[in-house]
């Protein structure tokens, strides 16, 4: 049985589009990151992938504008990227440490 995880933060529909797309990028980026990859067509699909995915999050930051949503409550949407396991994600985009001697 899979632990249950703890409640997503309330948000703005705003606040959580911007949210789910940031992860979304994320995920395109770890997915193209020459460190971790293994083949060129998934790094081909995942950077032709992430014009769109770079699209919803600007998007979603010019309505959040728009609706004169100025301040980015940051600890909130950094606890609601921790349940949806944002912390994993953003990883993917780093350089691995070093293997071996």
């Amino acid at each position: 049985m899979l632990p249950e995880l703890p409640p997503l933060p309330a948000l703005t529909r705003a606040e959580g589009e911007l949210v789910d797309a940031y992860l979304a990028v994320l995920d395109q980026l770890g997915r193209i990151n020459p460190a971790r990859a293994e083949h060129t067509y998934g790094g081909l699909r995942a950077a032709q992938a992430l014009i769109t995915r770079a699209t919803e999050l600007r998007d979603a930051l010019a309505l959040m504008h728009q609706r004169g949503e100025s301040v980015v409550h940051a600890p909130t949407l950094a606890r609601a990227m921790r349940v949806l396991d944002g912390e994993r994600r953003a990883a993917r985009v780093t350089v691995p440490p070093p293997t071996g001697p």
